[in-house]
């Protein structure tokens, strides 16, 4: 899943400020990457119906994360996006 030297590289790429653990870029960063495995693992077991709302959840969470984002600092939102590579 999400070890903690992953955790710890996704802080160092998206943070705002040096101590930055909790900026809606990191969380955004950090929850992008649990969807991703998320969907490889549901991939493979399409039955896991419990892991399916987990992603769910993980998801809406992202999108109202994203949507404070956009609201509060539209640059930020952008940058953010193209680097994780969400929209099309």
């Amino acid at each position: 899943m999400l070890t903690v030297e992953d955790k710890q590289t996704l802080i160092s790429q998206y943070k705002v400020h040096d101590t930055d653990t909790g900026s809606p870029e990191v969380q955004i960063a950090i929850l992008t990457h649990k969807i991703n495995y998320l969907n490889e693992h549901l991939s493979v077991h399409k039955k896991d119906h419990h892991s399916r709302r987990g992603l769910l959840k993980m998801v809406g969470h992202r999108r109202n994360l994203l949507n404070y984002l956009r609201s509060s600092d539209v640059n930020r939102y952008r940058t953010l996006v193209e680097k994780l590579g969400l929209r099309k």
